[in-house]
């Protein structure tokens, strides 16, 4: 998370190739990264310099951990509540979707199943999206595309136009608030972090607790149609949230740089002519990647493959329990009203607990000890769902549902707070959108494979079963996995060898660049900090 003085998150690929290039000339060697350097800069145009200064922050930005940081937190748990919490509560029209279009439980499982997998596939895009236009803007850009989307679902006429327009507009409007929304809290709390997170977090859980009063009321009076059209002006409210998350801004700095870093301008042109444009292109692509799609961490961080297999896993079984409960209490004679209820009370149960819980969390004893905490209530997340293979009575779902938020917010306070520790801040939103990615393939096809067994066997007990069995063994892979890892790692630093932890020191790709925030260190960081005569300075 943190960087000594002097290592500075570098602008992009092209700038680090372009400083390389210096260097190399200087001793005489190959003269290959210059064409990239070149070439790079005029694949972006000679704007991209205008559009970086209007999106991203340069210069040195000390991170608030308050003042308007909690403006934005508060804006980020309203988003969250109308994005991730918004695709389960599609249950509640699950029937109606179904007399409506004649389809069976797997067709009608794919709206929600596509809408939450464009909720993480659109990842890649929406980190672009923050690059060119800035968090601010894409969570604006997000909200109306989720509030068109939904409306233009009222006027569907068949189950396929509904997985367009609810599924993949809805989602990806979705996936481009809920990530920046993140994104900008992380730049805003650095020492509060923990705190910040598990309370941004509450955002899912008052979604979960209001959108199906809401969704009830309205399918009461308007039928799925009107609703849905309704839903779609109230998801306009991302677009309020996202103008109050302004960037943080650096101090302005004076003069004229010390130092021009680029090259020579007549070896530019001898480079030029040179090479051809297969290896720009190529390294363009690279770097690309590399800023987007953290593929190097992959590769080489233990820790994020980990984690990343272990979410994946989770994904196939964490959220189809939420889209089933209101049909499976229906299917067994229970009013809708009261189903619409066991959601609402899963919602409470989040709201009230997870505030202390980040509290609590954020406490010195649980640093480094954060993935065990997330892993152990992902295990008793998983196992309560076999508490609805009991039976389908109100006072069974009522234990399940307060068993169940209780893990589950345990689970959301710490899932973004364990993939920070993982990875450098810097690398953050990319390692999002690949772990996004890589979530929507278990997201898009839980549901439907859930649907599936329902259809073939006629009862929705084997669907909580199936995903008890899930959850619980992607807890222990993850408890088995990072025990390993830092045993791993206890040895080697005995024998003076390299850990698997990320290397705090090591410079990154921005996800905007140049941008660079100093945090209020914590006791230790002080002693440890002065002791070594070195400032803290974290990439953002």
């Amino acid at each position: 998370m943190t960087q000594r003085n002097g290592i500075r998150g570098t602008s992009d690929h092209c700038h680090q190739s372009e400083a390389s290039v210096v260097r190399e000339h200087a001793n005489g060697t190959e003269h290959e990264k210059v064409q990239e350097a070149i070439d790079c800069e005029s694949e972006e145009g000679g704007h991209g310099e205008e559009n970086r200064d209007s999106v991203a922050v340069t210069g040195a930005v000390t991170a608030p951990d308050g003042g308007w940081g909690w403006v934005v937190l508060v804006a980020t748990i309203i988003v969250l509540a109308l994005t991730l919490a918004f695709p389960s509560c599609v249950g509640i029209f699950y029937t109606d979707l179904q007399n409506e279009f004649d389809a069976s439980n797997s067709e009608t499982s794919w709206v929600p199943s596509i809408m939450t997998s464009a909720l993480h596939a659109g990842g890649p895009f929406c980190s672009v999206l923050v690059e060119k236009l800035g968090c601010r803007a894409t969570v604006m850009l997000g909200g109306v595309l989720s509030g068109l989307g939904m409306a233009a679902s009222s006027f569907t006429r068949s189950i396929s136009e509904l997985y367009v327009t609810a599924g993949v507009i809805t989602g990806l409007g979705f996936c481009f608030s809920f990530q920046p929304a993140v994104t900008i809290l992380g730049h805003y709390f650095v020492r509060r972090r923990v705190f910040a997170n598990a309370m941004s977090s509450t955002g899912t859980a008052l979604g979960l607790c209001t959108l199906p009063f809401l969704g009830n009321y309205l399918h009461t009076e308007l039928g799925w149609r009107g609703s849905f059209l309704v839903l779609g002006a109230v998801l306009l409210n991302c677009c309020v949230c996202g103008a109050v998350m302004r960037p943080l801004q650096a101090p302005k700095r004076r003069g004229q740089p010390l130092m021009n870093h680029g090259p020579p301008p007549s070896e530019v042109e001898n480079v030029r002519k040179e090479k051809g444009r297969m290896r720009t292109i190529r390294s363009c692509l690279m770097a690309y990647l590399s800023r987007h799609m953290a593929f190097d961490q992959l590769r080489n961080n233990s820790r994020y493959r980990a984690y990343s297999i272990g979410i994946t896993w989770m994904m196939l079984g964490f959220v189809v329990p939420l889209v089933y409960l209101v049909p499976y209490a229906t299917a067994n004679k229970m009013e809708q009203g009261r189903a619409a209820l066991l959601l609402s009370i899963l919602g409470i149960v989040n709201i009230v607990v997870r505030p202390p819980f980040g509290v609590m969390f954020n406490m010195p004893w649980f640093k480094g000890r954060h993935i065990y905490v997330f892993a152990s209530a992902l295990l008793v997340n998983g196992l309560s769902n076999s508490i609805c293979c009991i039976g389908p009575s109100f006072t069974v779902l009522l234990i399940y549902v307060t068993v169940y938020g209780l893990s589950m917010s345990v689970v959301g306070s710490l899932m973004f707070t364990v993939l920070m520790e993982t990875v450098e801040m810097s690398r953050f939103p990319s390692a999002l959108g690949l772990l996004a990615i890589m979530e929507s393939v278990t997201l898009l096809i839980g549901p439907p494979l859930a649907g599936v067994l329902i259809d073939r066997t006629g009862q929705y007990f084997h669907v909580f079963f199936a995903c008890s069995a899930v959850v619980a063994s992607s807890a222990v892979f993850l408890m088995v996995s990072f025990f390993w890892l830092d045993k791993k790692d206890r040895e080697s630093s005995k024998q003076g060898q390299p850990s698997t932890l990320p290397d705090p020191a090591r410079p990154a790709v921005d996800v905007a660049p140049g941008c660079q925030y100093s945090s209020v260190p914590t006791e230790g960081d002080k002693d440890k900090a002065s002791a070594n005569g070195e400032e803290y300075i974290s990439s953002v």
